[in-house]
């Protein structure tokens, strides 16, 4: 049966951990949601695969088409769109109007929105009234790098507590799940523990409701990964492994055989 948004609500009550990956094309998405992961973003992150040094390049009709090719694959996990740079922060009308075209388009049930700052929170609030459900992101929000770098946030006590109320404001706001990105492990506890919805931790400790990385990390096919990922095969040795093999049997003629 295919992951729903309640479920993910319901596994946070009864304390089962949500596992998260990205995906950014139909043979990633197939392996993911085989493999059992329970939901798949389909992430900005995807810069790594598209040869961006950051998200911020990111357009949406590149987003919805690789979005397309994962829905594909998808049979089983809740699949998220993230919206890119610069289509949903302008009016609630444009981000009604992007996340609308992610579900219509892509068949993705839901979309995510980064930041918590009231204007994003009162935009976010439009959005799920139009009948789209919104995961937010608070923490360290990649769109916002030439703002707030790629360090990590909530340092400060007067950092810390912000995040916790954007947090709560986007709760309130009606997102189903919010992602905390690079944070202190007590603050992505204190949330958790504050909220009702899912928390999705990526380098926020091990409190959260759930955990999401970028599949390239895990699979070492990146050329740099965040300190807070974990390599757990690498991909990158093998393909060149099997490349060069083939390139020495074919210049040797012995390949094919």
């Amino acid at each position: 049966m295919p992951v729903t948004i309640q479920q993910l609500i319901q596994w946070k009550q009864q304390g089962r951990s949500i596992v998260a990956l990205t995906a950014w094309d139909y043979a990633i998405a197939q392996i993911l949601d085989a493999a059992g992961v329970d939901l798949i973003l389909v992430g900005d992150s995807m810069s790594v695969v598209l040869g961006y040094e950051t998200t911020l390049p990111i357009t949406l009709e590149e987003m919805l088409h690789h979005a397309k090719a994962v829905r594909r694959g998808v049979k089983r996990a809740l699949m998220v769109v993230d919206l890119p740079f610069l289509t949903y922060q302008e009016s609630p009308q444009q981000a009604i109007h992007s996340a609308g075209r992610a579900l219509k388009e892509t068949g993705a049930p839901a979309v995510k929105m980064e930041g918590g700052y009231p204007a994003m929170v009162e935009t976010i609030a439009r959005v799920v009234q139009a009948g789209i459900p919104v995961m937010g992101h608070v923490g360290l929000t990649p769109q916002s790098l030439h703002q707030l770098g790629l360090r990590q946030q909530g340092k400060t006590e007067e950092a810390q507590a912000r995040i916790l109320l954007e947090a709560i404001a986007l709760e309130q706001a009606g997102a189903f799940s919010i992602v905390l990105e690079h944070i202190p492990a007590d603050l992505a506890l204190k949330i958790t523990e504050k909220i009702r919805i899912p928390t999705i931790g990526i380098g926020a400790g091990s409190h959260c409701d759930g955990q999401v990385l970028v599949t390239s990390d895990i699979l070492g096919l990146s050329e740099k990964q965040p300190p807070f990922a974990k390599v757990y095969t690498n991909l990158r040795e093998t393909i060149t492994k099997a490349v060069q093999d083939y390139a020495v049997q074919v210049r040797e003629r012995k390949f094919p055989e």
